[in-house]
């Protein structure tokens, strides 16, 4: 096990030198959905390997309401939305919460917004589905199509922004990141869909732009991702949508390249990038797999796409670069190892149950997290390898949230915190 860690820590390490993007920021912190540089990569260690319902717990604080972002986590302080309905004909409180990493305790509760209009929603879905970012001073929360707001980190609201209006189907999903001054996330409807910037320090619309494909089933759900090709000081943002995934300027918004699919809407999974190569799946009805160079201008549908593979692709949970190798798992819990230059297939293994959250490589380990509370820990490499199975009995369908020591996982009715409590 020692020997496949240090591999794996080289293999990060390089990927890191190509992408600043990738890794950076302590190991103490995950600031945004799938942690620092946004692709399910942690440097923190003696992260738990077992763990049960009452086995490794640190503690468990109740979340009132109903929310599927994933935990973020700051200087100790760990935050979290949730839409909270208090009677049957009220409207949600879109809220977020601040908890105190060590204990649990609950710092304050700040309401955001009232829900307006209808509330009609997928059943894996909620009305507060995508993940917030915290930076130093600073937490932003989004809400989709009712809007986004910034929060100093005793839980004041500083500015709030509802100009972005949009029909979404479902509710809302993809998460917002910070890129310089800008929070950039997609607002992809039932018609009209766009791709917009906020300045960070006010709300104000820096830019927006619109979708140009014109596919048939416009709604998705993913989170972009901004990546350095190369190394080069002008960077990409990227964000697949229904049909396509596209590459923007995010000084301007300016749309650089795009990569057309025939199927694909409702897209979920957030890209990942590394040896040069951006990693999407196209999501529903029959996703696939595709790796694709960065480099080119315009519609490089043609000439830019390396690979693809369909067999085992994700819908939903994001995919995870480790070294060489890219691991994904299917909705319907089929775990997945190919070689990220050229797609070959390693091994292909049901691991069983069913699949949103998106996985996570921490202390050399790749933990999977199933939406009936399972998660199975699996060694990285060429040779599939099953370390740990853990349970907790909840429904679960966000990602994990980790840190030195410990991992958060929110479930249906709590968050908790695992660590290295009782002895194997």
């Amino acid at each position: 096990m020692l020997a496949v860690c240090l591999l794996v820590q080289i293999g990060f390490t390089a990927q890191r030198k190509e992408n600043d993007s990738t890794g950076s920021g302590s190991a103490l912190d995950w600031p945004e959905f799938r942690g620092p540089g946004g692709q399910g990569i942690s440097n923190a260690r003696n992260v738990p390997l077992n763990w049960g319902s009452s086995s490794n717990i640190v503690w468990r604080a109740v979340i009132s309401g109903i929310g599927w972002s994933s935990p973020v986590l700051r200087g100790g302080r760990l935050y979290v939305t949730t839409a909270v309905i208090a009677t049957e004909k009220s409207n949600p409180s879109l809220r977020a919460l601040c908890l105190d990493a060590g204990n649990g305790k609950i710092l304050w509760d700040t309401e955001v917004f009232v829900h307006t209009g209808s509330t009609n929603i997928h059943n894996k879905n909620s009305h507060a589905s995508p993940t917030p970012v915290v930076e130093e001073d600073r937490l932003y929360v989004h809400f989709g199509h009712q809007g986004t707001a910034c929060l100093d980190l005793d839980g004041k609201v500083l500015w709030r922004n509802t100009s972005l209006r949009y029909s979404p189907l479902h509710g809302g999903g993809g998460s917002p990141i910070v890129v310089d001054d800008a929070l950039i996330f997609s607002c992809d409807g039932t018609s009209d869909p766009f791709v917009a910037a906020l300045n960070k320090k006010t709300g104000q619309i820096l830019w927006k732009t619109a979708r140009t494909l014109d596919a048939k089933k416009k709604f998705s759900f993913s989170t972009p991702l901004v990546i350095h090709p190369n190394g080069r000081s002008r960077s990409q943002v990227i964000s697949p949508s229904s049909g396509a995934v596209y590459a923007y300027n995010p000084k301007d918004g300016r749309e650089l390249w795009r990569v057309r699919y025939a199927e694909g809407y409702s897209v979920v999974p957030r890209p990942v990038f590394g040896h040069g190569l951006v990693f999407i799946s196209t999501a529903f009805d029959s996703p696939e797999v595709m790796a694709i160079r960065p480099d080119g201008q315009g519609d490089i549908t043609e000439s830019h796409v390396v690979w693809k593979l369909a067999k085992g692709a994700p819908k939903t949970p994001s995919m995870l670069l480790v070294g060489d190798e890219l691991y994904f798992v299917s909705d319907n819990g089929i775990a997945s190892c190919v070689d990220a230059k050229t797609g070959q297939v390693h091994w292909a293994e049901r691991v069983g149950g069913n699949y949103s959250a998106s996985p996570l490589l921490a202390d050399g380990r790749i933990y999977l997290q199933n939406e009936e509370g399972v998660a199975v820990v699996l060694a990285p490499g060429k040779t599939f390898q099953e370390l740990a199975r853990n349970s907790i009995g909840e429904r679960t369908l966000a990602s994990y949230a980790v840190t030195d020591g410990a991992l958060f996982i929110r479930t249906e009715a709590h968050i908790y915190r695992v660590g290295n409590v009782n002895k194997q």
